[in-house]
């Protein structure tokens, strides 16, 4: 089962705390603005990579092959 989190702020999950302190900065900054922003995590659960929520999942699918 599944509840409402938050995912900025003091009270955020410990899972986007991490994903925002180690990501690899840029524009994004570090808040979560918007549903269906994703992170790209390698198979050690290091995020590599962080996208916009308005791009296409398939848009990423190279990054993807190259952590494979």
């Amino acid at each position: 089962m599944f509840s409402k989190i938050k995912v900025n702020g003091a009270d955020a999950a410990p899972l986007y705390k991490y994903l925002k302190r180690v990501q690899q900065g840029g524009m994004l900054g570090e808040d979560i603005k918007w549903n269906f922003a994703k992170f790209l995590v390698d198979r050690n659960g290091v995020p590599v990579n962080r996208y916009l929520p308005t791009t296409a999942p398939f848009s990423i699918e190279a990054d993807i092959k190259d952590l494979l």
